[in-house]
């Protein structure tokens, strides 16, 4: 077995890639750790002050790889995927001198931001929309960015040189927040709820029938028109 040449191949991309992704793993659920204390500690720091009582303000581990903050009608759902995964060949990162010099470097894991409606959970509305609005991304060597919506995608785009730390995730954290509470409810069209049928009122409320997301003001780069 020692001398088969598929054998071979086999033992050195066990060691070297498999070996790497763990490496990866590792670095991205350190990071998470560190988003979860950095969310509980902004949590506790907001409920110092004073704060109308009604408004709830709230931080809930949720599993091993998932928690959430709630900030009035406002739930971020911040959560880790345990996959490690590689950049797209198209993707302009692979015309820099950082992952030219070694291409594991773009390996990363991913920490993921979506913002929902603190009702559509409270109601049970399943048909309502949560939005993802960043994603954080760590390789090997702790760089990271961050891929995201307005200030979220300009502030951390310095993959080759920014490394991840606890004063770039309670700044992600912030930016998060701040967009979610500017991200303002619609009025959904009339077209889109002028109509409801007998069986659909049945069979579930009119409140969880119909949709309700909030309406986006800016598109990732990757997001198609629809």
């Amino acid at each position: 077995m020692e001398d088969d040449k598929n054998f071979k191949k086999i033992l050195e991309e066990v060691k070297h890639k498999a070996c790497l992704k763990q490496k990866i793993y590792r670095n991205t659920l350190k990071t998470f750790k560190q988003f979860q204390l950095s969310a509980k500690g902004l949590i506790d720091e907001l409920n110092k002050h004073e704060i109308d009582e009604s408004v709830e303000i709230s931080y809930q581990e949720k599993g091993a790889f998932e928690f959430e903050i709630k900030i009035g009608g406002d739930i971020l759902l911040i959560y880790m995927h345990t996959n490690v995964f590689g950049f797209d060949p198209s993707h302009p990162l692979w015309k820099t001198g950082y992952l030219k010099e070694d291409p594991t470097r773009n390996y990363c894991g991913m920490i993921n931001i979506y913002n929902f409606l603190a009702d559509s959970f409270k109601y049970n509305r399943v048909n309502d929309l949560g939005y993802l609005i960043g994603r954080t991304f760590v390789n090997k060597e702790k760089h990271f960015f961050v891929e995201g919506r307005r200030q979220l995608n300009f502030l951390f785009n310095d993959f080759i040189n920014q490394k991840i730390d606890r004063q770039s995730i309670v700044q992600i954290l912030q930016q998060s927040i701040l967009y979610s509470m500017g991200f303002d409810l619609t009025i959904p069209s009339y077209r889109n709820v002028a109509s409801l049928s007998v069986g659909e009122l049945l069979l579930e409320s009119a409140s969880t029938r119909i949709k309700t997301a909030k309406k986006m003001g800016y598109r990732f780069s990757f997001d198609h028109e629809s």
